[in-house]
């Protein structure tokens, strides 16, 4: 169980290196996630949303994504789902994330 904890943890910490460039605060904090789940065959599958249905970066964001969580020891494949449910609104960010962008 630790071992699982741990690779989430680095996989969270990978996902707060990925940012939609359009808005200065990591997806993660951003509160874009919405499911991390690895099988213990390594593959990995990430729902996630974004602030708006027409995102302009989406191809850019989801590959970050593939390519950095691609690189945590133990992942072998990943799969990002984009969803829509539930809508994705502010108050699905962090507190630090609010702060950074004024919502605070």
């Amino acid at each position: 169980m630790n071992e699982f904890l741990e690779k989430e943890e680095q996989i969270v910490r990978m996902l707060k290196t990925v940012f939609d460039p359009e808005i200065p605060v990591n997806i993660y904090d951003l509160g874009l996630i919405y499911k991390i789940d690895l099988n213990d065959d390594g593959h990995l599958t990430i729902d996630m949303t974004l602030t708006a249905p027409s995102c302009p970066a989406v191809d850019f964001i989801v590959e970050d994504v593939r390519m950095k969580v691609g690189s945590v020891e133990g992942v072998k494949s990943v799969d990002v789902d984009i969803v829509f449910e539930p809508a994705w609104d502010k108050s699905m960010m962090s507190e630090e994330a609010q702060l950074e962008l004024g919502f605070l």
